[in-house]
């Protein structure tokens, strides 16, 4: 039985979505997104915002690249991943990624509409739901 390793996250972007391709040709297309926290500590309120790698493959990885961009508003689900690396200074590093297999982009279309862009795993995109 398998078990679950699930993220959901609501975040802006913090710089440009960046493709690639692996030797293979399989595009991946990474980005991170914060979301931001609120919370009051004894009537005085804090923010805290957190960063999450994300990683797009395939025709996901292909659309996230094509629409999204720094500061863009975003749904991301995926499973969890960690990596371990060691950094130029010898220190042991740890990263933990979200492997998206579903996006939904959440910007305003400027008549205060949301404008969802779905597309799955597989890059499953209805061609109504592109707002151009």
């Amino acid at each position: 039985m398998s078990g679950l390793c699930k993220a959901s996250i609501i975040g802006n972007l913090g710089r440009d979505p960046e493709m690639r391709y692996t030797p293979n040709g399989r595009p991946v297309t990474t980005f991170s997104v914060a979301c931001n926290h609120v919370s009051t500590v004894d009537g005085e309120r804090r923010e805290e915002t957190e960063w999450f790698r994300v990683s797009a493959w395939g025709k996901l990885g292909e659309i996230c690249n094509q629409y999204l961009r720094k500061g863009s508003r975003v749904y991301v689900e995926g499973r969890l991943r960690t990596r371990t690396w060691e950094g130029q200074d010898g220190q042991k590093r740890l990263e933990l990624e979200v492997i998206a297999s579903d996006m939904r982009i959440l910007d305003s279309k400027g008549r205060g509409e949301p404008t969802e862009l779905a597309a799955d795993e597989h890059g499953a995109v209805d061609a109504d739901q592109i707002p151009f």
